[in-house]
This record gives C-alpha cells, structure tokens and sequence, in this order.
C-alpha cells in the first residue's frame, strides 16, 4: 500500500493540516537523522477534502477498512494493524479513535453499534464486486450508501 487515508472529525477546519505539517516535519527529521539520510518520506503532498454528507463518513469509513483487502494484503480488514475495523466492529480498545456521532447512532449500546457496523461488511462479502480491482471507490461508495438507508 503507497498512501495513507485518515478519517479525521474536527471542530477547526485548519487542524488536520496542522497536524500533517507537524507530523511531516517531525518525522521525517527522525527518518533522516536515524536512517543518515536527507530529503522528503512522501511522493507528493498532503491532500484532504471534506466530508458533508452524514451517510458518506460511515461509506468513506467502510471503504478505508477495506483498501488492504482489495490490495489484496490481507483477507479481512480485522487483520490490518492498522485499521480501526477491530474497534468499530469488535470493541478492541484503542486510546487514538473517539467514535463519530453517526457511528454511535448506528445502535443503542456498544453491542448492537458493533453488530451493525459488521454488518456492513458482511453484505460487501456477499456482494464480492467490490474486491475487483476495477471496482471504483466511487461505486463502493454508493454501495456502502445503500446499505446504510
């Protein structure tokens, strides 16, 4: 996998910026010191865009947990170090991730949000279309809408 996707929510639009710029200056003084070399850790720069429509962060969520499985790194998103799938649909506890009010709203308690979310992914399973790599993030997307109406 060659690029990184963070879901971020916050109350100021400037501090996911913030925290790549801080990030991207911090870590790659570390890379360089520690591996004796110099110049950038990433092929281009950091872009972001917002997310408006309440149903497209659950869809947008879905289809970051399942990028290493179309890549075809692992069998099941709960498998992926770092994906947030185990804490959504299995209740692992992660001190970086705060759900999202609209993952909250998918049920009354913990057990049945769980329930919900893992079912999202078991219609992708049965749907199986999604796993072909000509399978566009916008068709995924839609999908993964559908599902959530």
């Amino acid at each position: 996998m060659t690029n990184v996707h963070l879901l971020i929510s916050t109350e100021r639009a400037e501090a996911p910026g913030a925290l790549m710029k801080g990030l991207g200056q911090r870590y790659v003084q570390y890379v360089n010191r520690t591996y004796r070399r110099s110049g950038t850790l990433w092929e281009g720069r950091f872009r972001s865009c917002l997310t408006q429509e309440e149903d497209y962060l659950l869809a947008c969520q879905c289809y970051i947990e399942l990028n290493p499985v179309r890549a075809g790194m692992i069998e099941h998103p709960a498998e992926y170090r770092w994906s947030s799938y185990r804490a959504n649909a299995q209740g692992e506890a992660d001190a970086l991730l705060k759900p999202h009010p609209l993952y909250e709203a998918l049920g009354s308690d913990s057990a049945s949000r769980q329930t919900t979310y893992r079912e999202l992914f078991v219609m992708s399973w049965s749907q199986a279309w999604w796993m072909k790599s000509a399978a566009r993030p916008t068709a995924i997307m839609r999908w993964v809408m559908s599902a959530l109406r």
